[in-house]
């Protein structure tokens, strides 16, 4: 690859689910893409045509933006393959046997230029053998990139440099598919299963034999396994039905044969895959679905019956411990289910310690491998420092299992704290290394380990991230506005005015939610117990934070990701810039629990509207207006960020980061562009429609009442955000922000004491569904 090429055209051979995947993950990031597959009978392009409409129908979809598919070129692989030749850079997803793909490459290497790149995303096939009977120029432009599926939406990408392959290709593939498709990029040993599907099947294989063992029921373990273990909800069967039994077969087999290892699955589950019940895909495996009924097997008798579920006295408790805490207290589950676990972990971690120094380069790799790939919140290591070194090397031993050398070689800690939060990490060698940290890549957690508190309260943070740019944290669940968030936000805007700092960035680190609005609970209380004072005094408290941060001395970026609803949604909405993270789910959901927006979200959306939509003439005006009441109405969320920008909760100068890993660094890179020259924007004044817009958008909702599909609440509802938004039913007027933050209070108070709203709230935060009353 010449120096400094970039990455313009992508091809993939393959349009299965991981073809299709990565074709639609390219695409999304702006980039054209070939995509090609085996040709079909009289449609010789079918099979990748089918692949193209299997990516947008999927769920989620491969794109972020359905119509970024039209970036996607089509063909099939005997007719279209000299397409690839234009291509930067070449992605081999065919079905995971040597022999095809060694075929596939002898024709490519007559195709491709000495430049492009070629890589495969077999899981686990040695590039030693792929690359048999190929030339030095191909090998070194050759290596693997195991993505894994769904590509959008999994982090990891490993990637295994074969031992010819140039480190110049590698570093310009990995630095493309770390900043252009938001992979985490985790660098493996050119060994079979490589890092993450070898440890992970491995757990998958134990935990499956343990079932057996121990005598637990399927949705038992599931239960003991899944996020109550800090691993992905999916658990070990679920997981396993989602992969298919037949390629878990597959897998352990394959894997097994090339190390030697015993990784046989049971007999029982081999006669469920001889049966055809394969899992997700044929309908049936380890769980199957009747109607609206989930029901398990019942691996003794082979037999279906209802979904089993963990009875623990304290279950509750535990599950709604700190993970480290969580760990130590299943750790001291006494009968099956905590030998079940002691069983499990032990195995596990003595398994990771021998296996680790020969799949990657360092155990920070295992550890986002297992992160990344699994959805594991704590890699084995960082869980072996929650546990205690000393107290696992005692649980291997009451398990009768060997202590590895590795795990003789540490200290008192797998991480070692320094000074100024500086860590060190146990190496393959026994000795300790400082870990190797990307400077771009900010963590709220790092700021923490490195003493950058400035002050903190229960439920938020602010820290110091250098360069007079500081950052508030959220820690309350799924970052809800509570009252220490608001405190927080409050106090960091007088101080970083006070003291002169360049800007504030609002994000975090939790996996799932940038902020899910406010506290429910605390509102239906009050409600409840007629607390109207209070209410209304804390919704100004929460308006005047809003507003407070958009006044501000100085520029605040906002650094949304996944889930930001309602509070969260209108706090990003007033912020002077928004970073986003491509995967973005934003919208103000209030009127699904009876509500509209009080935060100053109605507000925004009409003077943002009014300003882009209707700034020519007051027939324009209207049409910004219905935008608005559909977004807020509907409570309509994007399914993106690329989305979001389309809705218009991102305006089109506000940031998408690919990376969530970089998110936090780009939003500090965007506070100091804009402290340059900053100035806080003015006060802003629109004409509210009153009557007449109020009228049109009545008419909107009496048609959507008599198509049955609003009910008479919703129908209230539309008509309190309505009223707002055409700044009441009067004549035409000249209304400020502070105009319209007063009817949205009032608003949201009126619907508040309306008993259906309450039964809507209470019933939503019973099942986390809303209610159509």
């Amino acid at each position: 690859m010449a120096e400094g090429r970039r990455i313009r055209t992508v091809g993939v051979v393959g349009a299965g689910s991981m073809g299709r995947g990565i074709a639609g993950l390219a695409a999304s990031a702006g980039i054209p893409v070939a995509l090609l597959d085996i040709p079909g009978e009289g449609d010789r392009d079918g099979p990748a045509r089918k692949g193209l409409e299997a990516a947008l129908k999927a769920s989620p979809p491969a794109f972020l933006d359905p119509t970024m598919a039209s970036l996607v070129e089509i063909g099939n692989s005997e007719d279209d393959l000299g397409r690839l030749a234009s291509c930067d850079w070449v992605i081999e997803a065919i079905p995971e046997r040597p022999a095809p793909k060694q075929e596939l490459y002898a024709k490519l290497e007559g195709v491709v230029g000495p430049d492009t790149v070629v890589t495969t995303n077999t899981s686990g096939i040695p590039m030693t053998v792929l690359t048999r009977g190929r030339s030095e120029s191909f090998r070194r432009n050759f290596f693997g990139t195991h993505f894994f599926n769904p590509p959008r939406v999994m982090h990891l990408l490993e990637v295994i440099a074969g031992p010819d392959t140039d480190p110049e290709v590698i570093s310009r593939i990995s630095d493309f598919a770390d900043r252009i498709l938001g992979k985490g990029i985790v660098r493996a040993k050119d060994v079979p299963g490589f890092i993450a599907n070898r440890l992970g099947v491995f757990g998958l294989v134990h935990a499956i034999r343990l079932t057996e063992e121990h005598g637990l029921a399927i949705g038992e373990v599931d239960d003991l396994t899944g996020s109550l273990l800090g691993r992905a909800p999916s658990a070990v069967f679920r997981t396993s039905d989602i992969v298919g039994l037949d390629v878990l077969a597959d897998t352990t087999q394959g894997i097994g044969a090339a190390t030697g290892e015993d990784l046989g699955l049971p007999a029982w589950v081999r006669r469920l895959i001889d049966s055809g019940r394969l899992g997700a895909k044929s309908g049936a495996g380890f769980y199957k679905k009747e109607g609206k009924e989930i029901l398990e097997l019942d691996w003794r008798t082979e037999d279906y019956r209802p979904r089993s579920s963990l009875q623990l006295k304290n279950l509750e408790t535990i599950s709604k411990l700190p993970l480290d805490e969580r760990i130590r207290a299943l750790l001291a589950l006494r009968g099956k289910n905590g030998a079940f676990l002691k069983a499990l972990l032990a195995g596990t971690l003595q398994y990771t310690f021998e296996k680790a120094p020969g799949l990657a380069y360092d155990l920070p790799s295992v550890d986002r491998a297992m992160e990344w790939g699994f959805g594991w919140e704590v890699g084995p290591f960082g869980l072996v420092d929650m546990i205690g070194v000393g107290k696992v090397r005692r649980l291997l031993a009451k398990e009768g299992l060997s202590e590895p050398s590795l795990l003789a070689s540490a200290k008192r800690a797998i991480y070692k704290e320094g000074r100024k939060g500086m860590r060190k990490v146990l190496t393959a060698d026994g000795k300790y290394a400082k870990e190797d940290l990307a400077s771009e890549k900010i963590s709220a957690a790092a700021l923490r380990r490195m003493e950058r508190i400035l002050e903190q309260n229960e439920t938020a943070a602010l820290l110091d991230m250098d360069d007079g740019v500081a950052l508030l944290q959220f820690r309350s669940k799924m970052g809800t506005l509570g009252d220490g968030p608001v405190r927080a936000l409050l106090s960091a805007t007088e101080r970083l005015g006070a003291e002169g700092w360049k800007g504030l960035v609002i994000g975090h680190d939790d996996p799932r939610a940038f902020s899910a609005g406010a506290n429910l609970v605390e509102m239906l209380q009050a409600a409840q117990e007629g607390r109207w004072e209070a209410m209304e005094a804390r919704i100004r408290t929460f308006q005047g934070m809003i507003m407070g941060l958009r006044r501000a001395p100085f520029p605040v970026v906002a650094a949304p990701f996944g889930l930001t609803l309602a509070g969260g949604a209108e706090l990003v909405l007033h912020a002077d810039h928004v970073q986003a993270h491509a995967e973005l789910q934003m919208g103000l959901v209030e009127a699904g629990v009876g509500l509209l927006p009080a935060g100053g979200g109605t507000k925004e959306l009409l003077f943002r509207f009014t300003q882009e939509i209707g700034r020519f003439s007051e027939t324009d005006a209207i049409k910004g207006v219905r935008h608005a009441f559909r977004l807020i109405a509907t409570a309509e969320v994007s399914g993106s960020a690329l989305l979001a920008r389309t809705l218009g909760w991102l305006r089109d100068r506000d940031g998408i980061t690919a990376n969530r890993d970089r998110l936090l660094a780009d939003a500090k890179a965007r506070v100091l562009l804009l402290a340059r020259d900053y100035l806080p924007p003015p006060g802003q004044r629109v004409t509210a429609l009153g009557a007449r817009g109020f009228g049109d958008l009545l008419v909107s909702i009496q048609a959507q009442r008599e198509a049955k599909r609003a009910s008479e609440h919703d129908a209230l509802v539309g008509r309190e955000i309505a009223y707002v938004l055409c700044g009441g039913d009067g004549a035409p007027r000249t209304v400020t922000e502070t105009d319209i933050m007063d009817l949205e209070r009032e608003g949201f108070l009126r619907l508040l004491g309306t008993e259906k709203t309450q039964e809507r709230i209470a019933f939503t935060l019973k099942t986390g569904k809303p209610l159509r009353n």
